[in-house]
């Protein structure tokens, strides 16, 4: 699916795909399945990670690049948003 012929992501429904525990390398592929259904059934992804609370490097980046792109994020813990606010400001000053 072009993404230029989906609307604009606040017109949208929305589905919610709920994170918590651990999110690591080995289970991007699985998220990324979840986050591409969504959008092949024309629905923006809203991931819940209220109740995350460890995450490696990996899973670090695939946040941090996919929000607002892929994925919305919501309910998200503060270390979390720390991290992942410190690796765009990272990657910025590259």
């Amino acid at each position: 699916m072009n993404s230029r012929s989906l609307p604009l992501h606040s017109e949208m429904p929305q589905v919610v795909i709920r994170v918590s525990g651990q999110l690591f390398q080995g289970h991007l592929p699985y998220l990324d399945q979840l986050v591409h259904s969504a959008e092949a059934c024309r629905l923006w992804p809203v991931l819940k990670l209220e109740n995350l609370e460890e995450l490696d490097r990996a899973a670090l980046l695939y946040l941090s690049q996919g929000e607002n792109r892929n994925f919305a994020i919501a309910s998200c813990p503060h270390f979390v948003r720390e991290w992942i606010e410190h690796e765009r400001d990272n990657a910025s000053a590259a």
